[in-house]
């Protein structure tokens, strides 16, 4: 088991908080991580890049003809990938971006630079107590927090701080997590982490879409 630090917003540590480094993909693959970040690069470039699989291909989806007694190898559909001009056999989707985004933040609890932040909440947004905060935990030259969803007050206390990015935990990246050097969750985040570590939802909201 992995144990990831807990500390009070004021940067004491207050205890630490296990994971199953299985559900994060058990090891760090260096090549998945940089595939992932060359596809999100990629994405924010082009804007249509999309995976040609079978969904895409133009095509009856009606069997090209019978089963049996033909002479010919059994065949399916025109848009079969063994086919020309067939979509992608094995496209890259969500479980390679989940794998992604799970093994960059294994990479971050593995490398000591992934931490949780206890009773991270603001009555009211004060951009100047988050600066403290994360001057307190020397997070203060780049880091990404990861909020469960309803801490609007520390989205709103944090969202214009340089070098500081705040997601929801669903949302997020592999590429994100690795651009920051620390990666801060709240407590109500990294539950969600363990609870859920394949969509990263609470349990009682609706669909799930990354």
């Amino acid at each position: 088991m992995l144990q990831v630090p807990v500390f009070s917003m004021d940067g004491e540590r207050t205890g630490e908080l296990e994971i199953d480094p299985v559900v994060l993909g058990e090891r760090v693959r260096p090549k998945l991580l940089k595939q992932a970040v060359v596809q999100y690069l990629a994405n924010r470039r082009r804007g249509t890049a999309a995976t040609r699989n079978r969904s895409r291909v133009a095509g009856s989806t009606r069997k090209l003809y019978r089963q049996k007694g033909t002479g010919n190898a059994r065949a399916g559909a025109v848009r079969t990938c063994i086919r020309r001009g067939g979509g992608v056999a094995f496209a890259k989707g969500k479980q390679m971006r989940r794998l992604a985004r799970n093994n960059a933040i294994l990479a971050k609890i593995t490398s000591g630079n992934a931490f949780i932040v206890d009773n991270l909440c603001f009555e009211t947004p004060k951009t100047k107590r988050f600066a403290a905060m994360l001057g307190a935990l020397g997070a203060n030259r780049g880091c990404l927090v990861a909020l469960a969803g309803d801490e609007k007050n520390a989205w709103k206390s944090g969202r214009n701080l340089p070098a500081t990015d705040i997601r929801r935990v669903s949302d997020l990246h592999g590429y994100e997590i690795l651009r920051r050097k620390k990666l801060i969750f709240s407590l109500p985040a990294f539950e969600v982490l363990r609870h859920d570590p394949v969509t990263l939802r609470m349990r009682d909201e609706g669909t799930t879409s990354e």
